[in-house]
Parts: C-alpha cells; structure tokens; sequence
C-alpha cells in the first residue's frame, strides 16, 4: 500500500459541506478511493503555524491524488502538496499526532 503525507489550505468557507458529504457517507460511497479519503479526512489534523489541513492518504494513482482531486480534494482545499510520498502509515500519523483535529478547529472557527 501507498500512503502519502498530504498538506493543503482548507477553503474555510467549504468546510462545512465537505464535513455533511463525510456525514452522509457521499464521499464514502466514491470508488475505488472513498473508504480511504473518508477515513482520512476524517482523522486530518490542523498545523496552527501553517494553517494547513494535514492528513495521511492511502493513494495508488500517478499522479498522487489525481482522481481524489478531480473528485472533491480541489473544491474544498488549495495548495495541495504532497510532503512525502511513500510514508509508513502509522509513522505518517505519528508526526502529526500534537496538532488538534482539523475538524475541532475549523469548524468551531467557522461557526462563530
């Protein structure tokens, strides 16, 4: 399996239909990359420093992340860039682990 260290600004203002597409389970139900994409969304992590989503991504297309962005990674975040392409899983999740969740902290941001 191939997993990728992913950093992207979150569109602030898209977050909140991106978070009831997860809800839902929309984004889920997209194969062959839903499964992957929602469970890591849905554990993204948020860098106050950068403002950058950060998560790690289950990802096999060349280029990394080409239909998870067509699909819906560019309607809701800009610069996306892959920091490492081949990380370990539990590694990758490991180096972001101290920063909050991307959800606790953008979405109480937003709702405000």
């Amino acid at each position: 399996m191939a997993y990728r260290l992913v950093r992207a600004r979150p569109k602030v203002d898209r977050l909140v239909e991106l978070r009831e597409r997860l809800d839902t389970g929309e984004i889920e139900a997209m194969d062959p990359f839903g499964r992957a994409m929602t469970q890591a969304l849905e554990e993204a992590r948020f860098d106050p420093a950068s403002g950058e989503a950060v998560w790690i991504e289950e990802d096999y297309c060349s280029p990394p992340l080409a239909m998870e962005r067509t699909e819906v990674l560019d309607d809701y975040f800009e610069d996306i860039t892959i920091v490492e392409e081949d990380v370990e899983e539990t590694a990758g999740w490991q180096q972001i682990s101290d920063f909050p969740g991307l959800w606790k902290q953008v979405l109480d941001d937003v709702q405000r």
